[in-house]
């Protein structure tokens, strides 16, 4: 059964930082293009980081580019997000996606998998 658990979230303070980790099950996670969505509420869920398979070429939306960082440990099955100097804006809750074809790693149409989402609360 394919699955992808995210954790990590919590509330945290203006400037602070916070890690999210994604655990994934049931399919063959090397292979996978794997991204970090976040969704507020009342906005569209949008693409924020992505980490491509072999080379592990990364992908950042303009919004977190320097502060956010992608990783992935193949031998785990997992990845993570490193968020650093978090804004109000930040907050929303974070979804780990799981894709096997990816030609545009922050839209969210090429990602068949996904997990059911940490909640991320900044205060100012």
């Amino acid at each position: 059964q394919v699955q992808l658990v995210e954790s990590g979230g919590d509330l945290v303070h203006d400037g602070g930082s916070l890690t999210l980790s994604c655990a994934a099950y049931g399919f063959v996670f090397q292979s996978y293009t794997i991204a970090w969505f976040r969704q507020a509420p009342g906005k569209e869920r949008e693409g924020v980081a992505a980490i491509r398979p072999d080379n592990g070429g990364t992908t950042y939306s303009d919004s977190v580019k320097g502060r956010f960082v992608i990783s992935r440990d193949d031998a785990k099955n997992a990845a993570t997000l490193q968020m650093t100097s978090l804004k109000p804006e930040d907050a929303a809750t974070y979804y780990c996606a799981a894709g096997v074809r990816v030609p545009s790693p922050l839209d969210r149409g090429h990602y068949g998998y996904w997990g059911q989402g940490t909640h991320v609360s900044v205060s100012a």
